[in-house]
């Protein structure tokens, strides 16, 4: 592939990763709002499956989990869930590992399933534990696994 595609792949990615996070981050969104964000999250996943590496994939994978979470779609937040924890697993990228556990928590919790939802979060919490993660990083994926826990009934 050209340089000069390689960049726009990476940098379009990098983009609607980061603007899927902008509607994520919305405290309500219009029905308008959550089409552009499902649309976003596929995209930046995409391109990803271009020039990313195995941490892009399984992130690109998270991400658009959690966007079928806040949609309210359990079925297909778990789809991408388990792909993003079975590439996480697949490729030991341990840093991470805990995100594909929150993620099937999330999916299992939008879905009802709060056993399942509680041992997925279990492991969330005792992965982020193992990891080498600085402060600041550790902090975001608490964050996350937290209120992963609070959508769990």
């Amino acid at each position: 592939m050209p340089q000069e595609n390689e960049a726009f792949h990476r940098e379009m990615a990098r983009k609607c990763f980061n603007e899927t996070w902008d509607y994520l981050d919305k405290e309500t969104r219009s029905s308008a709002d959550e089409e552009r964000m499902l649309h976003l999250a596929h995209a930046g996943r995409f391109h990803w499956g271009f020039v990313g590496t195995d941490s892009n994939l399984a992130v690109g994978d998270w991400q658009v989990s959690r966007v079928y979470a806040a949609l309210k779609n359990p079925s297909l937040a778990l789809q991408f869930a388990k792909a993003s924890l079975d590439r996480m697993q697949a490729k030991n990228l341990t840093d991470i590992l805990c995100t594909g556990y929150e993620a099937m928590a999330r999916a299992y919790a939008v879905g009802k399933d709060s056993a399942s939802a509680r041992e997925y979060a279990k492991r969330a919490r005792e992965q982020l534990a193992k990891t080498k993660l600085d402060q600041e990083d550790r902090k975001i994926y608490l964050d996350q696994i937290q209120e992963t826990e609070r959508l769990i009934t």
